[in-house]
């Protein structure tokens, strides 16, 4: 049985499809698991073993429709459900297509209306029972996340004082609505008294030189210094990883990292908070509860809607650094 799988984006949203492939795999016979996504994104799929595929969406629509007719799937599952996933599925006309509910209305009224219509369950159980007619069960495992031997970060390629443990904060999101502001996370990284490493992309490298200037011993940037797949390692390093509504956030519960949550205008409820199947939770959330205009959006904005931006500005971060040292401990 031929099977393509299709999420194009983003980080964290690929990597909560991992137990789909790994099921897919393992349960049924002579199964090959391929899958569609976009080029930027091939790092977090590319040393995956349940991958027989990978195969990558460029600019050249045409090309890639074509190589997949050439495939002849026996079975599509859209884990992405847009329109762009259904000129997919039309083009391929394959008899057998699964797709998850991505429950847009119950959404609606919980950020518009405040109405929690959500069920109690987690995306990841979504996905997998878009595939429960083809004798798929959820194996209780957990996300994957593999790094390629040829990302790994030699100890070296750190400062002394981190070598021996450290905490990892993760400072970017992919929206300003879901990371605390700047002035915010350096109050945090002031009050832990234990060596810190700044995780981010290079667009977060400007804050993280912010932040690191108040102790350039204890605090290390490496935003921007790391590829995807060298950041991951870095929370495979850690003690602990911080970290907002983000992707390295659901790479550290598939790397199985104790996890303090840091939540602003997205909520838990939305089913996307760190995952560990069957396996003993390892995550702490942090959340201002009781604000009327909270959650705002399913995404995130550039800016609060409402101007206070209180979901961050509230966040009791004298906590969040205590605990950071409690659960080290």
């Amino acid at each position: 049985m031929k099977i393509l799988i299709i999420r194009f984006s983003s980080i964290g949203d690929i990597v909560l499809t991992t137990p789909v492939i790994r099921c897919l795999k393992q349960q049924l016979a002579h199964a090959e698991i391929h899958f569609l996504t976009k080029y930027s994104f091939r790092d977090i799929l590319e040393a995956n073993p349940y991958i027989d595929k990978l195969i990558l969406l460029r600019t050249d629509w045409a090309a890639t429709m074509h190589e997949l007719k050439n495939e002849h799937y026996d079975v599509v599952i859209d884990l992405h459900h847009n329109l762009r996933t259904l000129r997919v599925k039309r083009t391929l006309k394959v008899k057998q297509t699964f797709s998850f509910n991505k429950l847009n209305t119950q959404k609606w009224l919980l950020t518009a209306l405040k109405v929690n219509r959500l069920p109690k369950m987690h995306i990841v159980d979504r996905y997998l029972d878009a595939v429960k007619k083809l004798g798929v069960q959820n194996d209780g495992k957990g996300l994957d996340y593999f790094i390629p031997e040829k990302d790994k970060v030699a100890l070296q390629d750190i400062p002394t004082t981190h070598q021996f443990g450290f905490i990892g904060i993760v400072i970017g999101a992919a929206l300003a609505t879901k990371r605390m502001p700047l002035h915010k996370l350096k109050t945090l990284c002031e009050q832990i008294s234990y060596p810190i490493i700044l995780l981010g992309g290079p667009e977060d490298k400007k804050d993280g030189d912010a932040i690191a200037s108040a102790d350039n011993i204890k605090i290390y940037n490496a935003c921007g210094k790391f590829s995807l797949n060298e950041s991951a390692d870095l929370v495979q390093q850690s003690k602990l990883i911080i970290t907002h509504d983000t992707g390295l956030m659901h790479i550290a519960a598939a790397l199985q990292k104790k996890i303090i949550s840091i939540w602003g205008n997205t909520v838990p409820e939305f089913g996307m908070g760190a995952y560990y199947g069957n396996k003993e939770t390892r995550d702490l959330q942090f959340e201002v509860l009781n604000l009327s205009c909270r959650p705002c959006s399913k995404i995130g904005y550039k800016q609060c809607p409402k101007k206070h931006f209180k979901c961050m500005e509230l966040q009791n971060v004298e906590a969040i650094a205590n605990e950071a040292i409690r659960l080290i401990q």
